[in-house]
Order: C-alpha cells, then sequence, then structure tokens
C-alpha cells in the first residue's frame, strides 16, 4: 500500500494536465477494483454562480442523459457531499427517493459505487466517486477501501486544484500580508476606515492603502467584495 500512495500521489501532484492527472487517477481507481470514476469540484467562487469542474469516465450516452435530465440536482450522492465528508456506500435506501434516477444509473453500469467528499481551507469542495457494474462490495472490502479512497480524495484534490485553481481563481492563490488581513477583518466587523484607523493606531489612508492593496490581490471591484472573497477563501 505505500509503495501504491508513493507512485500515486507523486503522479497526481506533478501531473501537467487535468487529462494527465485524470489518467492516474482512473488507474488508481482500477486497482480499488472499480471501472468507473469521476471526480467533481466546486469553487466558492464566483457567490452567485460557483464554478464547477467535472473529469470522468461515464459512457458518453449517461453524461448526456445526466445533462438532459438535470440529475445534479437531485443526485443524492452530490447532495451528501455537500452536507457532510463521511464516506457514502450506495444502497437501495441511498437511492430511495430518487427511484428514476437510480434506475437509470443502474441501467448505464453504474450500480455499486462508492462517494466521498474533502473540503479544504479555500472553501473548495471535492467529490470523488468510484463505480462499477457489478461484484457488491463486502464489509471486508469496504474496511480495506476506507482509508484508501479517502486518501485518493484529498490527493486528487490537491492535483486538481494546482492545476485549475491559477487559471479559473487565481484569487485563491493570493498572499495577503498581516496588516490586509487585519484591515478586512475589521472591515466585515462593518467598521468604516476612520474606525479601523483608530482601532489600529494608523492614519486612515494607510488603512485605504491597505484596502487597496487586497483589491487589487483578490481582483475585487470593491472593499465588501474584497472581504467577502477573503472570508471565502478562509484568508481571515
Amino acid at each position: 500500500m505505500e509503495s501504491w500512495q508513493e507512485t500515486e500521489i507523486q503522479s497526481l501532484l506533478t501531473a501537467e494536465s487535468e487529462t494527465a492527472l485524470f489518467r492516474v487517477l482512473a488507474g488508481a481507481a482500477r486497482v480499488l477494483g472499480f471501472e468507473y470514476c469521476a471526480y467533481g469540484m466546486r469553487m466558492p467562487l464566483p457567490v452567485s454562480r460557483p464554478k464547477v469542474f467535472m473529469l470522468n469516465n461515464y459512457s458518453d450516452q449517461w453524461q448526456q442523459r445526466y445533462q438532459q435530465e438535470g440529475y445534479l440536482d437531485i443526485d443524492p450522492t452530490v447532495a451528501h457531499g455537500t452536507r457532510s465528508v463521511m464516506p457514502l456506500v450506495w444502497s437501495e435506501g441511498v437511492f430511495a427517493e430518487n427511484r428514476r434516477f437510480w434506475e437509470d444509473a443502474r441501467a448505464h453500469g453504474l450500480r455499486i459505487g462508492w462517494s466521498q467528499s474533502c473540503y479544504d481551507a479555500r472553501g473548495i469542495g471535492g467529490l470523488l466517486t468510484l463505480a462499477r457494474s457489478d461484484e457488491s462490495m463486502s464489509a471486508g472490502e469496504v474496511r480495506d477501501l476506507l482509508p484508501k479512497v479517502s486518501w485518493l480524495t484529498q490527493a486528487a484534490h490537491e492535483g486538481l486544484s494546482r492545476l485549475l485553481l491559477p487559471r479559473h481563481m487565481p484569487e485563491a492563490c493570493a498572499v495577503l500580508s498581516a496588516r490586509e488581513i487585519e484591515v478586512l477583518r475589521w472591515t466585515a466587523d462593518g467598521k468604516t476606515s476612520s474606525e479601523v484607523g483608530m482601532i489600529m493606531n494608523i492614519a486612515e489612508r494607510t488603512v485605504n492603502f491597505h484596502v487597496n492593496s487586497a483589491l487589487e490581490k483578490l481582483g475585487a471591484v470593491n472593499k465588501t467584495s474584497a472581504t467577502i472573497k477573503a472570508a471565502m477563501l478562509g484568508l481571515l
């Protein structure tokens, strides 16, 4: 297991493209006994319409069906992943309220599965889904897979974040100074620049200097936007 982990983590963290990364991820899924693999990533920004990215090796027919039927909105594995990082082993009970979706998925070969989500300090969520068409999971297999799938989810998340963030959410890579962070924290509490200056014992123009610097780093149009972005990215 250690040798497998070392090989996979290096490949996931050094992949030069999403395609190369997913090739490694799908290979790891096969080693674990699953023919299908998917990884979805949801970024916290923009707030009104967060960016979502998906990599998978599902059939074209299932991908088209999933999109046409709007299954993302009712998929219980996705709903679970937004509420908990506990692993979800598929069962009849999981899909009890979504029978049509469940029957459709099974008709496309997705009968046995495992879903595992994760979240990082920047508020970015990820969901790894492993599935196969037959051979139900025994209790022993579930115990054996627990640490492996958890590890694979985290490694995939780090690898994909490294590739996507610079292009699609560069503000997540911003490094704020201690002063900038303190100014934005007080701003988040509703303090004006004048009040922040008094609290921090600095001139109001110095407060505004730090605010403007943070605006530039975060790609924000005003200090309210900068404060929200910084908070959602875990910078405050």
